[in-house]
């Protein structure tokens, strides 16, 4: 904890004395740059996630609320992929759909629905906040992102977990203390029932401590890795492409 504190305000200190630019040289010597860290808003990104990574270093929990909090309205936000592909996984009630687990794992493997409900199973009512201002609180039900790495073996000196959508345009990434945390969730339930077609059916991310866009719907392929400069634009995600940070912290 000392360590982390001194790392912290040496952070915020240099922000206030003598820029970002150093405090950006600091994070990098510990290994704190997000992949988004080029271009106008770069170095702010990297204050940003270096300062809660150490902070959070502990694995804090998102808040989670009773039965009775749960919203009476879960909004709807994009919708689902109008691909042959998945008109036929859907037609189907997704019997055939597998989700892909590659990468730096020591066994590559493909999970049906009915194996991964066969995985030891969590369930969390957690706030969800979209970055367009609304949120809801929810009940989901899935797997521990965790449990699926351990599964498949995934090599500790891997960096991220890059995770793919049915919709081809979509993809994210985590790094790993969020990929690890016990509240990162393959959620294939949402308040008591399967997950909806609207929320992400047949499985969806969900990251509890990170703002909406990083829950990811329509699970496809999880990828274990330790760089993602090679993946789409480098930055970690397609969502800084369209004007988000890769990191989004709650």
């Amino acid at each position: 904890m000392k360590r982390r504190t001194m790392i912290a305000g040496g952070l915020a200190g240099v922000a206030g004395a003598s820029g970002l630019a150093y405090a950006a040289r600091l994070a990098s010597r510990y290994g704190l740059i997000p992949p988004d860290s080029g271009g106008v808003w770069g170095v702010g990104e990297t204050l940003t996630y270096a300062t809660q990574r150490i902070l959070m270093a502990g694995n804090g929990l998102a808040r989670e609320f009773s039965r009775s909090e749960i919203s009476k309205v879960v909004p709807v936000s994009g919708d689902p992929p109008k691909t042959e592909e998945f008109e036929k996984l859907a037609g189907g009630k997704f019997a055939d759909w597998r989700l892909r687990v590659d990468g730096m794992v020591a066994r590559p493997c493909t999970l049906s629905l009915e194996e991964l409900k066969g995985l030891p199973m969590r369930s969390q009512i957690t706030h969800q906040a979209c970055e367009e201002g609304w949120s809801f609180i929810a009940e989901w039900t899935g797997v521990q992102l965790a449990t699926v790495l351990n599964y498949a073996g995934a090599n500790p000196r891997a960096k991220y977990v890059v995770y793919y959508s049915l919709d081809k345009d979509w993809w994210d990434s985590l790094d790993m203390p969020d990929a690890m945390h016990p509240q990162t969730l393959l959620a294939y339930g949402l308040n008591g029932k399967e997950l909806p077609m609207a929320h992400g059916a047949p499985v969806r991310m969900r990251v509890a401590r990170q703002l909406g866009y990083k829950s990811v719907k329509h699970m496809a392929r999880i990828t274990v890795t330790d760089d993602v400069k090679s993946i789409g634009s480098g930055r970690g995600s397609a969502s800084p492409d369209s004007g988000y940070s890769w990191f989004a912290g709650i």
